[in-house]
């Protein structure tokens, strides 16, 4: 860079930052939490010396030049990124979306011509995420394993295939479609909920303190990943149903199910906290926008649900919404949700809620308990739960998001066949909102919507 470049750099600074700057964490290379001209000179400084410090690449391009600069001065001209949606959003979790497409594409080329997704008239949709999207849905989320290749083959049938690689495509699929996307770290090689919360094997030799610099590494540089591929995050899970902590040990080894956290016994909360709070730190650094959410599903068991937020507030962990899933068949009727949903609320006033999984069947009985007297296994039934449910939170202020899990499935076409999606002894799942034995979109889909309006 010649110094008449330099110069002009340093006068446009001057006369940006005499028009007001607009401070915003992306951008503020020299590290002052403000971004001015001091950032402008940093900047240059970087690109005269070539040190490679990556705060200087503002715009995330892999690169520091004269792009950076440019990316500054937007940012104090107050162009550098849109506010972020506050609204409500609604959609799924349709981390499986890849794999049904490639399997039905793997079909029509055998001549399986009806292997597709339609909508509730029959007409096949080209797209299922822009589709979607035209139905009133605005988000949609997506599950990250750490290396999915060590989960059992148990596992994978049942759907834990989602690397970095099939998160960075379909995130960046939501985010053309215009639609909010959550990205959802299990922390682990396979399933994480509250029996399974399993330290990934390449993790697995490391300490207490070695896992709280991994997992700050390992979500810095899933985001930085996701950014260079037009996936950047609006909401951002660490944690997947952590009601009892994560990352516990190895699976198989005796240190399996230490590590846990319960109500009572202090035992496990600051190392549990310090995982999160090492989390949240990366999401704050490479998303500054995003929204972190700690997702937990003890709603019918309030005292560990308070417990839970309370630990939170007392280790001083950084997160903005209270995460839920609520599924009837696990959890109880509405009035269960609406206990929970009433001491949250009312315990943690400065957070907003999300029931970031739900669902309920259209055919044959999903769980432990069941409500087919008041919402019928039939696609009506579905409908009908979706539409109290919404009723039931629809007047909570804060609750700001519903995402029904795993909407995607749908084998209509390949159950039976070698393109079968789900190998698990051909049971499927059957509280997605595709009918498996039509293909077609069910009215609870339709329903959703109503959620936004």
């Amino acid at each position: 860079m010649n110094m008449t470049y330099r110069f002009f750099c340093l006068t446009l600074a001057l006369v940006l930052t005499a028009l007001g700057a607009n401070a915003a964490l992306r951008g503020d290379v020299n590290g002052d939490m403000e971004v001015n001209i001091a950032d402008i000179n940093a900047l240059i400084d970087i690109i005269l010396t070539g040190d490679d410090a990556m705060q200087g690449d503002v715009n995330g391009d892999g690169e520091i030049n004269i792009a950076d600069i440019n990316a500054v001065i937007d940012i104090i001209l107050g162009g550098g990124e849109e506010e972020p949606y506050n609204g409500p959003v609604v959609g799924g979790d349709i981390s499986m979306l890849t794999k049904y497409e490639a399997h039905q594409k793997m079909a029509l080329r055998y001549n399986i011509n009806n292997a597709h997704y339609y909508d509730v008239n029959g007409q096949v949709i080209d797209d299922v995420i822009t589709w979607t999207k035209q139905q009133g849905w605005n988000a949609a989320r997506v599950r990250l394993f750490v290396n999915p290749a060590h989960a059992s083959t148990a596992d994978k049938g049942q759907g834990v295939i989602q690397n970095l690689d099939t998160v960075k495509v379909l995130g960046a699929r939501i985010k053309a479609a215009g639609m909010q996307f959550m990205l959802d770290f299990h922390y682990s090689d396979s399933w994480a909920d509250p029996v399974k919360q399993f330290t990934p094997a390449e993790w697995a030799s490391l300490d207490d303190e070695q896992l709280v610099q991994q997992v700050y590494e390992y979500t810095r540089d899933c985001l930085r990943a996701l950014k260079a591929a037009g996936a950047t995050p609006d909401y951002i899970q660490t944690g997947n149903e952590i009601s009892y902590g994560m990352l516990w040990g190895p699976v198989g080894t005796p240190n399996a199910n230490l590590k846990k956290c319960y109500v009572g016994d202090e035992t496990n909360w600051e190392r549990f906290t310090n995982l999160l709070k090492a989390a949240g730190r990366a999401c704050r650094e490479e998303c500054p926008k995003a929204k972190i959410i700690l997702h937990t599903e003890r709603v019918a068991k309030l005292n560990i649900l308070l417990n839970f937020y309370n630990q939170m507030k007392s280790k001083q962990v950084d997160y903005d919404i209270i995460g839920l899933s609520y599924y009837p068949y696990f959890h109880g009727d509405l009035s269960t949700l609406a206990a929970a949903l009433n001491s949250v609320s009312n315990s943690f006033q400065d957070k907003d809620i999300m029931i970031v999984e739900t669902g309920y069947s259209y055919h044959y009985k999903v769980g432990d308990l069941d409500y087919s007297s008041t919402w019928p296994l039939t696609l009506e039934g579905q409908r009908k739960f979706t539409a109290d449910l919404i009723a039931r939170i629809k007047p909570y202020s804060r609750l700001k998001g519903l995402f029904w899990w795993f909407p995607e499935a749908n084998e209509y076409g390949l159950g039976g066949s070698y393109w079968n999606t789900l190998h698990v002894n051909d049971n499927w799942y059957n509280a997605g909102l595709w009918n498996h034995e039509t293909g077609r979109a069910t009215p609870a889909l339709y329903e959703l919507k109503s959620f936004v309006e």
